[in-house]
């Protein structure tokens, strides 16, 4: 695994041209500074090494108006054998994805004859249910310990990265699919073309590909600077996301609004030609993004503006209770919270410590601001004032798994879009 002090800086890359249609990248959506890579957690024999940071700025295309980060790192440096997210460790995650095997199951009359594959299938937390239903599946997953989590559930999973070879060559293998699922995935992908096309190779001809992605617009409109770290390489609209798959040969027919990760949209894509028509909810996010102003590039520059209100009235708030003697820790050890506290510069100086239900990033160090990751036990020992709530996208999810902190009259801090106290 990658060591906390081990340079990786030969592998940075400063995009000068958009990752989809090579226009010179001019507009900037934000500059969070610097910081280190969100997953990379420091172990505690390392916590005296030096750690790499690295510039995370934000820019968008004039042209496609996609909005990417500048400075970027290799894959494979980033999704590692010890890559540490899995997504089965949510409830909320797990509804979400039933519900969406279910659906989908009845809309294209998914049987034991269909094909499923999903892109970036992680623990497996989506295709169990596909098997369970009885639908051949196959995941893959570049991550190997999600991927063994999820073979030990009987899944067929291949640890490589997706691409359009990868989707020629299970295509030849017979494993052309009704329906592809990529769920936050697609803004994880440095070559975001080659990525696209290779579900193009690898769809049927009236198959249906699905991306949910963190949809930019619910990311600006809630000031969710935070979601941005090196390993989300784009950040996406529905106007940038129509023009990358018409590229591909792929068209978008339909737009979901979703609720998940802060506010996510859901593309539903399939061959240019195929005979899926295109449904009202398409023109009815157009009109949404047009109205904020997606397609003018001022929004994006004005922005950066509300990112930094936001940094402040949490410091503030922080500030003002240690001042006042109280205690404050942290749940979650999400990537959006290593962006938030190193952005914000709070350190284990304000926040005592966090604790995460993953073990696999218990007994570390966040990146950066190096606060320790405990067992959610150490809350109800520890009985600290104030809880700040790093994933708040699952925050009545985490406010239902710790309510005995009412029961010394501690309370929440809920970071974004403003730092605010919740009971």
């Amino acid at each position: 695994m990658h060591q906390a002090g081990t340079p990786k800086s030969s592998a940075l890359t400063a995009l000068k041209n958009c990752r989809h249609c090579s226009q010179p990248l001019v507009t900037q959506l934000s500059n969070l500074g610097l910081s280190p890579v969100a997953n990379d957690l420091v172990h505690m024999a390392q916590q005296d090494e030096p750690e790499l940071h690295y510039p995370l700025e934000v820019r968008v295309c004039d042209n496609c108006l996609l909005a990417q980060v500048v400075h970027t790192l290799k894959s494979d440096d980033l999704f590692r054998a010890d890559y540490t997210y899995f997504s089965s460790h949510s409830s909320t995650w797990l509804d979400h994805a039933k519900a969406y095997v279910e659906a989908m199951q009845k809309r294209l009359a998914l049987g034991a004859a269909s094909k499923v594959v999903e892109l970036a299938s992680n623990d497996g937390y989506l295709l169990q249910y596909v098997k369970a239903a009885g639908i051949p599946c196959l995941g893959i997953e570049p991550t190997e310990g999600p991927a063994e989590m999820a073979r030990s559930s009987g899944l067929d999973v291949r640890s490589e990265f997706f691409t359009e070879e990868l989707g020629n060559a299970l295509a030849d293998e017979g494993w052309t699919a009704d329906l592809i699922v990529a769920n936050n995935v697609l803004a994880h992908v440095p070559d975001i073309n080659d990525f696209v096309r290779g579900a193009k190779a690898l769809l049927k001809p009236e198959g249906i590909a699905t991306y949910e992605v963190q949809h930019l617009l619910r990311l600006m409109q809630g000031n969710q600077f935070d979601t941005i770290y090196h390993e989300h390489f784009s950040y996406l609209s529905l106007f940038a996301a129509e023009r990358i798959f018409e590229a591909a040969g792929l068209r978008v027919f339909a737009a979901e609004s979703l609720p998940t990760h802060g506010g996510s949209v859901r593309f539903y894509v399939c061959h240019a030609k195929a005979s899926w028509r295109d449904e009202p909810s398409l023109e009815q996010m157009r009109e949404e993004e047009r109205a904020y102003g997606l397609d003018n590039p001022a929004t994006y520059t004005a922005w950066n503006r509300e990112v930094q209100e936001t940094k402040m009235s949490l410091i503030q708030l922080c500030l003002d209770l240690k001042r006042q003697g109280k205690t404050i820790a942290a749940y979650g050890a999400p990537a959006k919270g290593v962006t938030l506290l190193n952005y914000c510069g709070i350190g284990s100086d304000i926040i005592d410590f966090t604790v995460d239900r993953a073990p696999s990033k218990q007994g570390k160090l966040m990146p950066g601001v190096r606060i320790p990751i405990l067992d959610p036990s150490h809350i109800r020992e520890v009985k600290p004032d104030f809880v700040m709530i790093l994933p708040w996208n699952l925050k009545e999810e985490i406010k239902s798994q710790i309510d005995y902190v009412r029961e010394w009259g501690g309370q929440f801090i809920v970071p974004v879009p403003q730092a605010a106290i919740e009971a």
